[in-house]
C-alpha cells in the first residue's frame, strides 16, 4: 500500500494567530476563513452569542505585519479533536477590504489551480 505523501500539507492554524484587539493578547489561531466568518482554535471555550474584537497580524515581509481588526459574534463553540482545545465559529461584521484580500490570497494559496496554457 502506498503511504508516502506527495503533497505537503500546510497547517494554517500554526501560522496565523488571532488576538484580542482591545488587549492585543493572543486568544487562538485561525482555523479557516470565509468572506463572512472565521473559525478560531483556542485553548479556552468562547462564549456563544458574545461579540468579540479580534485582530489578525499578517506577515508581509521584511519583518513587517499588516494588522486587520475585526468585529465578530461567536455563533458556536465545541471541543476540538485535540485535547484541551476548542473550535469556535464567528460571524464577522463590516469586514475591512484587507480581510477580503486575505481570504482570496488564502484560497489561491491552498487550492489547486490549473497551470496556464503555454503560448
Amino acid at each position: 500500500m502506498f503511504t508516502d505523501r506527495r503533497i505537503e500539507r500546510h497547517q494554517l492554524p500554526y501560522f496565523l494567530r488571532v488576538f484580542n484587539s482591545v488587549t492585543d493578547k493572543p486568544i487562538g489561531f485561525l482555523g479557516n476563513v470565509s468572506e463572512d466568518g472565521l473559525m478560531l482554535i483556542s485553548q479556552l471555550p468562547m462564549m456563544i452569542g458574545a461579540e468579540f474584537k479580534l485582530r489578525l497580524k499578517i506577515p508581509v515581509g521584511d519583518g513587517c505585519q499588516q494588522v486587520i481588526d475585526l468585529n465578530a459574534c461567536c455563533l458556536w463553540c465545541h471541543e476540538d479533536a485535540t485535547p484541551q482545545h476548542y473550535d469556535a465559529g464567528f460571524s464577522l461584521f463590516r469586514t475591512p477590504p484587507e480581510y477580503g484580500q486575505l481570504v482570496e490570497a488564502l484560497k489561491q494559496y491552498f487550492s489547486f489551480q490549473p497551470l496556464p496554457a503555454s503560448a
